[in-house]
């Protein structure tokens, strides 16, 4: 009878070590890791994890975590809290970071930041979210709201940003605040200084005017860091644009130039206050085209840009190229050219493409209606469709294309791909003007004689 207690007992002890020892490690796995900002020993402004030096490689988007990681990234931005424990807990299981957003509402979408009912209850949403999540070791920290003062009059924004900012102070002392502003503007930046003083990081989405930032943010006033929270190619704002106004989109050579001389010269290049970025898109969506932004394709191939970015962050080379297209013309004519075809007409186009690897290429040649569907901010937009039935043939270097039937603006699209989950990309902006009178379908005609601006 006593072996028998005795065995229980010994039984019972070692059940309860062994419960005892499992909640141990949960807990531990769900401890915060601190994080602050604070100057290294150079004096540079640097955000520091658990202790360590921490400079943001990261990549703004939901998907293709895997492909960031790999690549030498450490972090991913998000623009809002949903799904913020599954969010946090792949990032954990990549070993990356997040900058998680707080969706503050826009003025431009209908709220009204006069109404104090409403503010209070957005605030108190944050609230629970924050509570929620705020010991999760993969938060690094939190970004109140993104570009709110894009098409907005009312400032009282910022104090309500100003209150999220210090609501989390107050139930989180181990993560950061910021928040995003669309560019980079003086009047935002006194507005924040005023009435923000809870914002430890100032984070900047910006394009082609990357290159002004670390002188402007400085004379603007503010004298503490910053993150690059959106940036990639130049935006289809700053652009070319062509006679009847499509932006002229970069082709993914030229975007890849982009990233590695912004990362090098005005990212890298403002050590002292810069603590990093998110590149953007670190996906794939239609944005004026469905090219525009993303890094990725629709399919998840990965294009020229993340290679460059993958030198940049992992220091070293590149095992396996994205194939390099480095021109796209019809009939010879740039896209700077205004090209204006004749409706039913045939016409050729051409592409110089090469692949560094020597893999075989398979090509996708499209025309697309250009998008009518154009939204500020990054607001959802559809996607036209390609017209069928118009290519005569199609290769890596070439194709010879019937114009669309119907007067309007269209664009042509070339995908090339490697086999390897790699792709490179351009298009075309044109316009149909109606065939001559008398002109027999799908004859070609002279080039000189088509309209050119």
């Amino acid at each position: 009878m006593k072996l028998l207690c005795l065995l229980k007992f010994r039984f019972c002890r070692q059940k309860l070590f062994f419960l005892l020892f499992i909640s141990s490690g949960v807990s531990c796995l769900g401890q915060a890791v601190h994080v602050e900002v604070k100057k290294n020993d150079k004096s540079e402004f640097r955000l520091f994890r658990d202790g360590k030096e921490y400079f943001v490689q990261g990549g703004g988007g939901s998907t293709n975590w895997d492909e960031l990681a790999a690549i030498g990234g450490n972090s991913v931005r998000t623009w809002s809290a949903d799904n913020a424990k599954a969010v946090l807990d792949e990032a954990q299981r990549l070993g990356l970071t997040v900058m998680m957003g707080l969706w503050m509402q826009h003025e431009r979408h209908g709220f009204d930041y006069d109404d104090q009912a409403k503010v209070n209850a957005q605030l108190e949403g944050f609230r629970k979210v924050v509570m929620e999540i705020k010991d999760h070791p993969a938060l690094l920290l939190w970004g109140v709201g993104n570009e709110v003062d894009l098409q907005y009059t009312n400032t009282n924004v910022w104090k309500a940003v100003n209150a999220v900012a210090q609501m989390i102070h107050d139930v989180d002392p181990h993560h950061p605040t910021s928040t995003v502003t669309a560019g980079l503007d003086e009047a935002e930046v006194k507005l924040i200084l005023r009435d923000c003083p809870a914002i430890d990081i100032y984070g900047i989405n910006t394009y082609g005017d990357l290159g002004n930032v670390k002188k402007n943010i400085r004379n603007f006033g503010w004298k503490k860091s910053y993150l690059i929270t959106e940036w990639g190619p130049n935006g289809h704002w700053e652009v070319q644009k062509t006679s009847w106004g499509a932006p002229i989109e970069q082709i993914s050579s030229e975007k890849a130039f982009s990233y590695k001389t912004r990362y090098t010269e005005d990212i890298l290049g403002d050590g002292q206050y810069c603590m990093g970025s998110y590149a953007f898109l670190w996906g794939q969506k239609q944005e004026t085209t469905s090219t525009w932004y993303g890094l990725f394709s629709a399919k998840g191939e990965r294009s020229p840009a993340i290679d460059e970015l993958e030198i940049l962050w992992s220091k070293k080379p590149l095992t396996q190229h994205c194939p390099d297209l480095t021109s796209l013309t019809i009939n010879g004519k740039k896209a700077g050219d205004s090209v204006k075809l004749r409706s039913d007409s045939l016409y050729s186009a051409s592409a110089i493409v090469k692949d560094l690897d020597g893999d075989k290429l398979k090509v996708k040649w499209m025309i697309i209606l250009e998008s009518t569907d154009i939204k500020s901010g990054g607001d959802a937009e559809s996607a036209p469709q390609a017209i069928a039935a118009l290519f005569k043939s199609k290769s890596a270097s070439g194709a010879k294309f019937r114009a669309p039937a119907t007067e309007g603006a269209y664009r042509l699209f070339y995908e090339v791909t490697d086999g390897h989950n790699h792709y490179a990309y351009g298009n075309f902006p044109f316009y149909v003007i109606p065939a001559l009178p008398g002109a027999a379908p799908g004859r070609p005609i002279a080039f000189k004689k088509q309209v050119m601006r």
